[in-house]
């Protein structure tokens, strides 16, 4: 990472609320290609989130405590703020001496830009205005959040916008906050209906919308230089699983969570069009 930093523009993307079963399954159907040809072997890698919902999730996120392999450890971190006696910052971790990520990217010259989702980075009040406030630029609109059938491609014009608008020679942070996967979600079935509710197959059907709009994304922030992602959930949700429902509990459907990282080669936007 120390030679990722200050060479390539870094995009980090949570899918808010996305389990691993039904992103691995997806993926192995084909039900996801743009994702899958994006993730290392077609297949997203298996992790344990840092938090059960989102606040907490990403609270542990911006500190780099992104999640941590579904395997015994130790595990080498990405990004992390100087502390005593951690055991897994290493020597290809990014070390930064501010207490999270966002600003100690700033230090590095980088633009920091949210793109929220879900009510915690809707800025209509102090609880949601926390996370977003740690970027130089944050942006939420109605448009963006979990009521919106059409959130994501919403989310991604403005990302488009945000890239465009930024001198070339700036380097780039960008944070997208993915609503599309939260509850209310039955209405990316097509052919569902408010009373049909949400459903592990709505769910599904989410995660296909995203993989129908995520190339522009890709395209957007590799147009500049390469570019290094990073895309994961926060956490998962249960449907039903053994009589739970929702997240924000101790339960295999919300701890466990895909992750993927990877480097998005510079496409220029002429080549793109």
């Amino acid at each position: 990472m120390n030679r990722i930093v200050g060479s390539h523009d870094i995009l980090l993307v949570t899918l808010d609320t996305l389990r691993y079963d039904v992103a691995a399954e997806l993926a192995a159907a084909g039900r996801t290609p743009n994702l899958a040809r994006r993730l290392p072997g077609g297949r997203w890698e298996k992790r344990h989130a840092p938090g059960s919902f989102t606040y907490a999730s990403h609270q542990a996120i911006f500190a780099g405590f992104l999640p941590t392999p579904a395997e015994p450890g130790p595990h080498p971190r990405l990004f992390a703020a100087r502390f005593a006696g951690s055991e897994t910052t290493a020597g290809n971790t990014f070390v930064h001496d501010t207490p999270d990520l966002v600003s100690g990217l700033a230090n590095e010259g980088y633009r920091t830009v949210c793109v929220g989702g879900v009510g915690f980075f809707n800025k209509r009040g102090p609880l949601g205005s926390v996370l977003p406030g740690l970027f130089q630029e944050s942006h939420w609109e109605p448009e963006f959040g979990v009521a919106s059938p059409t959130s994501f491609e919403a989310q991604v014009a403005r990302a488009e916008r945000v890239v465009r608008e930024l001198p070339h020679e700036q380097r780039l942070f960008l944070f997208v906050n993915v609503a599309a996967l939260h509850q209310p979600n039955w209405f990316h079935r097509p052919g569902a209906t408010r009373e049909d509710g949400d459903t592990r197959d709505t769910h599904a059907a989410a995660l296909e919308y995203v993989d129908r709009h995520v190339n522009r994304l890709f395209t957007a922030v590799s147009s500049r230089r390469r570019c290094f992602a990073v895309v994961c959930s926060d956490h998962g949700t249960a449907y039903g699983d053994d009589g739970y429902t929702g997240h924000r509990i101790g339960h295999e459907s919300v701890w466990t969570v895909p992750y993927a990282h990877f480097v998005l080669d510079h496409t220029p936007a002429e080549a793109a069009r």
